[in-house]
């Protein structure tokens, strides 16, 4: 049986960036590119990504772009988190499972303290590469290329050549991966109405186990309340059209650095503007947010090129190197309009250099006229090696970044508007500290991550409970946060 549907054909106009098409970028320097061997397989396979159906949709991009504008204007809070670099075996329901059950509640947390909604992007659905300080490394006396993440090379040092075919592999791992999110959310997982089932058991210290129980506490007669009086859409009855409907389904959005421009150009697309439906524009159909890394992010440079094009909203990280003068003109490229939320500067300095760079970095934005979201990445300014010779990061010190953070916004007449977190759902031992008091000697005992050290669990919410008491203070902040 054949069925025949007759769609009009409207004119559409393609509205673009001045000078700009998805493959402009090839015109400038490109760093962290990756040397692929063979470079006809690579376009076939480019070629095939080419045709591959989008992973997400412009108007769910531009959802995130109204929620994003909330952030920007104080009207709503950012949580960012997931994996330094995910691994296509990530892609799997107890991993994906344990991931969105912590941002979940991370976010209910959040929302009890901050009175507001908060906005859930995470890193997950496409974080595969990794940028490298350098190409190559030392195994066992022979100079071997760098592990780049899955959808370049293997971790095993016998294959480590490019592999064209392993963004093959990211696409359908990261369409695997957001189609499970959907089904999930659409069966109610998000549906977190009972805190008090929260295990607590990891808190050590007797007096933050009850703080952080009286959130949970109240949190529970909140939820019962709205029960009580029909607001809670799944307490039986007629369904309610109010916000609390929230709780049961809810917004995720995907987000990873934009860091291999042929994989990223391949997934961009002109597709009609839900605001519009006479236009057409440029959206990366991959994921809904991407970010353009620290290493990456010269004016002049491709990475830069690439994402002045897209409808996407995006993140700047920010570290010490960046001067205010090029933030500026970095956002003058990036968001020509000065379209509220359309950047989001994540800014990660180390919990001794807030106080240097981050006045300077606000006061240059505020004179810019840009409005843009503030988000504190307190994790990638404070890696050092433990003294079990891994890599690690301590509790106090991410803290400490936050707290300053915080400070620092109110006191220049500026908000942080959100946090950026490298965590994972599962109870891993990669950081030191949180109110599981992790000491290091305990550091190799599930130390899993290939890159970066994530905070576990308990260590994440840790962070939630801890924003959530310091937004509730006056809705605003005193004093420094501490575990």
């Amino acid at each position: 049986m054949t069925f025949r549907v007759d769609t009009p054909v409207l004119p559409s106009t393609v509205v673009a960036a001045e000078g700009w098409s998805p493959s402009s970028w090839t015109s400038k320097p490109v760093l962290q590119d990756v040397d692929y061997p063979d470079q006809a397989h690579l376009n076939r396979v480019l070629e095939k990504i080419g045709r591959l159906p989008p992973m997400v949709a412009p108007g769910e991009i531009h959802r995130l772009r109204q929620q994003l504008a909330d952030v920007a204007q104080g009207k709503a809070f950012l949580l960012q988190g997931g994996d330094c670099a995910e691994l296509f075996d990530y892609c799997s329901q107890s991993p994906i499972e344990a991931k969105l059950k912590v941002l979940l509640q991370m976010s209910l947390v959040l929302v009890w303290g901050a009175r507001m909604p908060v906005v859930r992007i995470a890193r997950m659905a496409g974080q595969y590469a990794k940028p490298r300080s350098k190409p190559t490394e030392m195994h066992e006396g022979q100079e071997i290329l760098s592990y780049r993440g899955d959808n370049v090379n293997g971790y095993d040092p016998s294959d480590r050549s490019p592999d064209p075919e392993r963004l093959l592999g990211a696409y359908f791992h990261s369409a695997a991966t957001m189609n499970y999110v959907r089904s999930i959310l659409a069966e109610g997982f998000a549906d977190l109405h009972h805190p008090s089932n929260w295990n607590l058991h990891h808190v050590k210290s007797s007096t933050l186990r009850q703080e952080y129980q009286t959130i949970v506490d109240r949190l529970t007669d909140a939820l019962d309340f709205m029960k009580t009086i029909g607001a809670d859409p799944n307490a039986g009855g007629a369904k309610s059209a109010s916000p609390v409907s929230s709780l049961s389904t809810v917004d995720i959005f995907t987000s990873h650095e934009g860091l291999l421009l042929e994989y990223e150009q391949a997934l961009t697309r002109k597709m009609v503007d839900p605001s519009n439906s006479s236009q057409q524009k440029y959206y990366n159909v991959g994921t809904h947010f991407l970010w353009i890394g620290d290493r990456t992010r010269q004016l002049n440079g491709a990475h830069v090129e690439y994402f002045r094009g897209i409808e996407n909203p995006i993140g700047v990280k920010c570290g010490p190197s960046m001067k205010p003068d090029e933030l500026v003109a970095l956002l003058d490229i990036l968001n020509a309009d000065k379209q509220i939320g359309k950047v989001t500067l994540i800014t990660r300095y180390g919990a001794d250099q807030v106080d240097k760079y981050l006045p300077g970095h606000i006061k240059a934005v505020q004179e810019s006229g840009h409005i843009v979201v503030w988000a504190c990445d307190p994790m990638h300014g404070n890696t050092q090696q433990s003294v079990s010779g891994v890599k690690t990061r301590h509790l106090i010190d991410i803290t400490r970044e936050l707290s300053q953070a915080i400070r620092i916004h109110k006191q220049y007449n500026s908000h942080l508007g959100g946090v950026h977190f490298e965590l994972t759902g599962d109870r891993v031992t990669e950081c030191v500290g949180g109110s599981m008091e992790l000491l290091d000697a305990e550091l190799l005992d599930r130390y899993e991550t290939h890159c970066d050290p994530r905070l576990n669990y308990e260590q994440a919410l840790d962070m939630a409970f801890l924003i959530a008491k310091y937004q509730e203070k006056q809705r605003g902040f005193s004093g420094v946060m501490s575990l």
